[in-house]
């Protein structure tokens, strides 16, 4: 009997691996919360007929070469690709599935806590308080721009896109307009958004929410130009992946108070963070956490085991990218 073989790039829920090994596959993973280095991967991947990849994982030709004719797929845990040759994948057969739908919501949410972060300054004011300043009430302290009422701009109409808008308009009652390579009616019907190009969008929004996926006509999407255009209090929030911003414009612009400040989940060099953008009080900073929630986590667990018990059965996937 030919048992099937996955490796699991880095620890993650355990429903993963229950399923997997319900379904009678075998699983290898690596049991350290580290990113293995090329070198590793390679020889961790070999032999093995599926692979649920992370996004800092990188999958390249090389990797794939190594791990021979017999992988069927790369499951990535997350909705993002941009860590894999799909185009090796594609001449190689490889079919590659990720995580989409069930963490829109906890990226949404987590696209509003930065911005309220940001907004109402609630990082400077917890370390204020920390460091025992707070004496008194003040009442020309930590002073930030309202969210109700303003007006919220979305680059990247997607799923997490358009519940960002819908939880932006409901909950505090901001206007929405928005920018994607096609319009969204349903949206618009919905929420009473308006679509802009980009350049309006960043005239006239106090919060710009970048959804989009990294590619090459996305990368560096907002740089010194884009900052030039927006308002100067205005907040820029980055969830969706670090080099859509190019952050030596982004930090020449918070220092020249070009704009507000900005809440960023994701950096360009990632894992390594500008250490000018350390350095300021204007900028919230979180480590890629924007799926961070039990529900979602686990949820993105199971989607990729379905996929690869699905496509290790000679079924069609969930999700399939390629």
């Amino acid at each position: 009997m030919n048992i099937k073989k996955v490796f699991i790039c880095r620890p993650i829920p355990e429903i993963a691996e229950e399923m997997l090994k319900k379904a009678g596959i075998q699983v290898e993973k690596n049991p350290l919360d580290k990113i293995l280095s090329p070198d590793e991967l390679k020889k961790k991947v070999a032999g093995m007929d599926a692979v649920l990849s992370l996004l800092s994982d990188k999958i390249t030709a090389e990797v794939l070469a190594s791990a021979g004719s017999q992988l069927k797929i790369v499951a990535n845990y997350a909705v993002g690709v941009d860590n894999i040759d799909i185009r090796a994948c594609q001449a190689q057969g490889v079919m590659v599935t990720n995580t989409p739908d069930v963490l829109t919501e906890a990226v949404a949410e987590h696209v509003l806590a930065l911005t309220l972060a940001v907004t109402r300054r609630v990082v400077e004011a917890d370390r204020f308080t920390r460091r025992g300043e707070f004496k008194q009430w003040m009442p020309l302290g930590f002073i930030g721009p309202s969210l109700f009422g303003k007006t919220m701009g979305i680059i990247g109409m997607g799923r997490i896109g358009s519940l960002t808008g819908e939880m932006a308009h409901s909950g505090f009652k901001m206007k929405v307009i928005y920018f994607d390579l096609k319009r969204d009616k349903e949206f618009e019907n919905k929420t009473g958004a308006k679509f802009a190009s980009i350049a309006k969008l960043l005239k006239n929004a106090d919060v710009v929410s970048l959804n989009v996926p990294l590619t090459p006509k996305t990368k560096h999407l907002i740089s010194s130009q884009e900052f030039k255009q927006m308002k100067q209090t205005a907040t820029l929030i980055n969830t969706s992946r670090g080099p859509v911003v190019d952050e030596k414009a982004l930090v020449s612009a918070l220092k020249s108070k070009e704009i507000w400040g900005a809440g960023l989940d994701v950096f360009e060099e990632e894992p390594k963070v500008n250490p000018e953008l350390i350095k300021m009080d204007n900028v919230v900073l979180t480590p890629h956490i924007a799926s961070a929630t039990s529900e979602a986590r686990d949820a993105m667990a199971e989607v990729a085991a379905k996929n690869i018990i699905a496509v290790l059965g000679g079924k069609k996937p969930l999700n399939q990218v390629c």
